[in-house]
């Protein structure tokens, strides 16, 4: 399914196989009448690619969407969500570069049918446990009654005293541009579904949404991640059906023979090829085909420019996927956002950047017919602007919030260490708090505690998300007031300063994933040249399958076992093993997301430059032995030349040595 577009309908409309003894009797500009029915099927063909891949963008996007969701609704660490998000490539390992050697070979819209319907299914397949499993409970504070006063958060210490639950827990061009350009739709659909599905409760149909206490812009808050996987799954499902109805190859038109080839490829290609073609009458068969797919590989291998490109794309893309796959989750802790906000602005802003900038690409390399070098040069450049862009993201972050014990001492001085005991102060020294229990409530003094006990508080009035915690005696140490305050349920939101970082950072993106994404139609076009073209379906498949293995599987992983390690606050599940992170510190995260993707990108500008060097001195190569043999060529010729004009002249009767000198 990853098999370049282009190559798709390129073998899907080659007229690659003849009957025996049926001679061919086309003039070279067809009719009309005849030129109809390949057209039609051809844009049915093209329609149906589209959707499919519209279809696969929806979902993969939509995966990204969930990564939070999927955190919390499991109580899971990141770095186990980024080995579900990496298994989500590991079907291609299995299938990819066989599908992509064989499927020139076979019924190739029959072969992307079956593979909707595989893709289909398993995406289903990721909500089932939504159906399985009992319904979200979220840690919170729950009085008994609605009633003021109602119990004390804070249970004095005395031999009738039990302690608290560690987890107190409550039910809650009509060709590749065409493909291309869908496919880049794709993920802008699928963040949008992420925003709008975040905004659900997880478990809406099945609970009463009356007696939830959190809303969307709580850290405890898990939108209704499956609801996506059932549409984009259906959606595949759909777009599977009209490749059933496709012949498995159509009539090239005469007056469309391929020309396009570059005079720039010919001179970097010098072997002499025809297209890859079975024989008229004669059925592909598949130990012939296997035989030949470990010479195919090692030319392909063998092929530098080929290889050193793609390193680079591998390393560029572990940057890539790393840094898409969190940034929600970035946006998220780094800005304070909602999981809907961030998922919002990535599919309506940050995705169209990245679709504009390829288009800009691909514009820029037919309106100036750019050659393999040029294309080398447009991809490294690219690289390099972006990435530098890039680094301005450090200076764009936010402080950490300021949580008592955790990243601010009681009194409202900075930390300098973190430990368990931290969370226990003087003021909260008489009461049997948890220090596993997270249950934040903001204190009118600007900063969160990590339950109301652990604030001290007293009394509480009201209830569910109307709650007020009332004579919090650390609330009113740290604001150095004589008595007690108050807090009310919730995270406290970050300053204003916060919000306007998260617009610098919106904007430096946008213009970042802009510049990266023009050398996209370069890297694409230069992986094409540089290869022989009976070799092209099979080099984009390795090309592909190289990326999705080496970069969409472990880039996921790594970068999330990096992230925890800026944990600051565990939750623990009911069993006491560790569950996902409450509490980041800020500071650490931005460091270790924005460097670890940094560095991959600099990795992959010193790999773009061997390739370039690589290109060059192979032109170069080329170059001079075409010229030479030229020059042979034409020296050779001139002597014979002169040979054949001294023979005439001593065949002639009235010729004699000399005659010249004595004319």
């Amino acid at each position: 399914m990853d098999t370049s577009s282009k190559e798709n309908i390129r073998l899907f409309s080659k007229n690659s196989m003849q009957p025996v003894g049926r001679l061919s009797f086309k003039t070279e500009y067809p009719s009309p009448e005849e030129k109809q029915p390949c057209c039609g099927q051809l844009k049915v063909f093209l329609g149906a690619l589209s959707f499919v891949y519209f279809a696969k963008a929806l979902a993969e996007g939509y995966l990204k969407s969930t990564i939070t969701q999927i955190e919390r609704r499991f109580d899971i660490p990141s770095s186990l969500v980024g080995i579900i998000d990496g298994s989500f490539e590991i079907g291609n390992l299995l299938v990819i570069a066989f599908v992509s050697y064989f499927g020139a070979k076979l019924h190739r819209p029959k072969i992307i049918g079956a593979g909707c319907l595989i893709m289909g299914v398993g995406t289903l397949l990721i909500a089932m446990p939504q159906f399985f499993m009992e319904h979200y409970k979220y840690e919170r504070y729950s009085p008994v009654s609605n009633s003021t006063l109602s119990i004390s958060p804070c249970l004095l210490d005395s031999n009738n005293s039990l302690p608290i639950p560690v987890v107190e827990k409550s039910q809650s061009k009509i060709n590749n541009g065409c493909v291309q350009t869908v496919a880049i739709i794709g993920p802008i659909f699928g963040f949008l579904l992420g925003s709008l599905c975040a905004k659900l409760y997880v478990d809406i149909g099945f609970v009463n949404l009356d007696h939830i206490t959190i809303t969307p812009k709580d850290p405890q808050w898990v939108g209704a991640w499956w609801l996506g996987y059932l549409i984009a799954g259906s959606i595949t499902l759909l777009a599977a059906v009209p490749f059933w109805c496709l012949p498995r190859t159509l009539p090239r038109p005469r007056s469309r023979e391929d020309s396009s080839s570059s005079s720039e490829k010919s001179k970097f290609i010098m072997d002499d090829h025809t297209d890859y073609q079975t024989p008229p009458g004669e059925k592909a068969k598949i130990m012939e085909m296997a035989r030949d797919f470990l010479p195919s590989l090692k030319s392909l291998f063998g092929n530098p420019v080929y290889f050193l490109y793609l390193c680079a794309s591998t390393v560029q893309f572990n940057s890539l996927f790393g840094m898409v796959t969190y940034k929600p989750k970035y946006i998220e802790q780094q800005y304070g956002q909602s999981a809907s906000k961030a998922n919002f602005v990535i599919g309506l802003i940050n995705i169209p950047a990245v679709a504009l900038g390829i288009f800009s690409g691909g514009i820029v390399m037919k309106k100036f017919r750019i050659s393999i070098r040029g294309a080398a040069k447009l991809y490294l450049g690219s690289s390099g602007l972006g990435y530098l862009l890039f680094l301005s993201l450090f200076a764009l972050g936010c402080e950490n919030s300021d949580v008592a014990g955790l990243t601010i001492s009681y009194q409202g001085t900075k930390l300098v260490s973190y430990h368990e005991r931290a969370l226990f102060s003087d003021c909260n020294s008489r009461c049997k708090c948890s220090e596993t229990k997270w249950e934040p409530i903001c204190g009118e003094n600007g900063i969160t505690y990590a339950s109301a006990c652990l604030a001290g508080c007293q009394t509480t009035t009201g209830s569910g998300k109307t709650t007020i915690f009332n004579n919090c005696t650390c609330v009113g140490l740290a604001a150095s007031k004589s008595g007690n305050s108050t807090g009310m349920v919730g995270r406290c939101q970050k300053d204003n300063g916060c919000a306007k970082m998260f617009l610098y950072f919106l904007v430096i993106a946008v213009i970042t994933s802009y510049t990266l994404s023009v050398g996209g139609i370069p890297g694409y076009i230069l992986l094409l040249r540089c290869i022989k073209p009976q070799l092209k379906s099979f080099a984009l498949g390795i090309y592909t399958l190289a990326v999705r293995v080496l970069a969409g599987i472990p880039s996921p992983i790594y970068f999330g076992v990096l992230i925890d390690t800026s944990c600051l606050k565990w939750g623990f599940k009911r069993c006491r093993s560790k569950g996902s992170c409450r509490l980041y510190d800020s500071n650490a995260f931005r460091h270790i997301y924005l460097g670890l993707t940094m560095m991959l990108g600099i990795m992959s500008i010193f790999l773009s430059t061997a390739v370039l060097f690589t290109l060059k001195k192979n032109y170069v190569s080329k170059h001079r032995s075409f010229r030479t043999k030229r020059e042979r060529t034409m020296v050779s010729t001139r002597i014979r030349k002169e040979n054949c004009t001294t023979s005439d002249h001593l065949l002639q009767p009235n010729y004699w040595p000399g005659k010249e000198t004595q004319l």
